[in-house]
């Protein structure tokens, strides 16, 4: 027992702020058995039972696949709200930080896999399609310690073409809606392309700001460092050649040029009477 009170530990009594900014404690607070992570789980749990539906009975009965397709659909609805509510509620934790995106990767692989074994979709785009997955998902990992990629409109419609696409490819559509399908597909696929290319060019210009950023910060502690150390023996060099240039000048002036006086004012040194003497003697050569 901590001793603190539900609404502090993200427990049944929390309150939560819509539309609030996140933070670490919101973070922290936040409950692993809430209703984003419910989602997720579920989202988790379809991918198998996707797969044994769209098998079933050879993989090829209509009504089967009609039930693989509802399970699909139900996971790609989880995932329009699971991350919504957890932004939106302070629901946020590691757990659905690291299982949201797998669960994403993962039912729509298992789709893509699973058509292309049954021969109802190209590999190529099945390929196509994890590379940029599995491309981007490393890519974020790369630059997560100098930024993080924001999702963009352009993958947010990417996505919505994916599952709509994968979701008519399990049922068993024939005529003008098979050949619908597969102009759907060629559209995801497009996105697909496009916005991972979009994604790495974020991430180059995000590590090249974010490094820039590193070395000037570098360079400005490095500057503060060495004004900080070199100030007191600045000003006792400054102060110990501003005694040395009086005492030469005096020391000349009284050797060279007898009977002439120095006088030092405010720091700085005043030879009138030896210019003087010195100009008549110059007058006399």
């Amino acid at each position: 027992m901590t001793g603190a009170p539900a609404s502090a530990t993200g427990g049944p009594g929390a309150k939560p702020v819509r539309g609030g900014k996140l933070g670490t404690a919101a973070v922290n607070q936040a409950s692993l058995w809430n209703i984003a992570n419910i989602l997720t789980m579920v989202r988790l749990l379809l991918v198998p039972g996707f797969v044994l539906l769209l098998f079933h009975n050879g993989g090829y009965d209509p009504v089967w696949r009609s039930f693989a397709w509802a399970a699909f659909a139900i996971a790609m609805i989880t995932d329009l709200f699971d991350g919504h509510l957890a932004r939106a509620y302070n629901l946020v934790t590691d757990f659905g930080k690291i299982a949201d995106p797998i669960a994403d990767k993962a039912i729509m692989g298992a789709a893509l896999v699973s058509l292309s074994v049954l021969g109802d979709l190209p590999w190529w785009i099945t390929g196509v399609i994890l590379a940029r997955e599995l491309g981007i998902t490393l890519m974020r990992f790369w630059v997560i310690r100098h930024a993080v990629i924001p999702a963009s409109r352009g993958g947010k419609l990417k996505t919505l073409a994916q599952g709509t696409a994968a979701g008519m490819y399990v049922l068993v559509l024939t005529g003008p809606l098979a050949t619908l399908r597969f102009w759907m597909m060629m559209v995801a696929v497009v996105l697909t392309v496009v916005t991972g290319l979009d994604y790495v060019r974020q991430a180059v210009v995000l590590r090249r700001r974010s490094l820039a950023a590193e070395r000037a910060a570098v360079g400005r502690t490095a500057e503060a460092l060495n004004e900080a150390a070199g100030s007191p023996g600045a000003v006792a060099a400054d102060a110990g050649a501003s005694g040395a240039t009086d005492a030469g000048a005096a020391g000349v002036t009284d050797a060279g040029v007898p009977g002439a006086a120095v006088r030092v004012s405010g720091g700085s040194t005043a030879v009138e009477p030896a210019v003087r003497t010195r100009d008549g003697a110059e007058a006399e050569r």
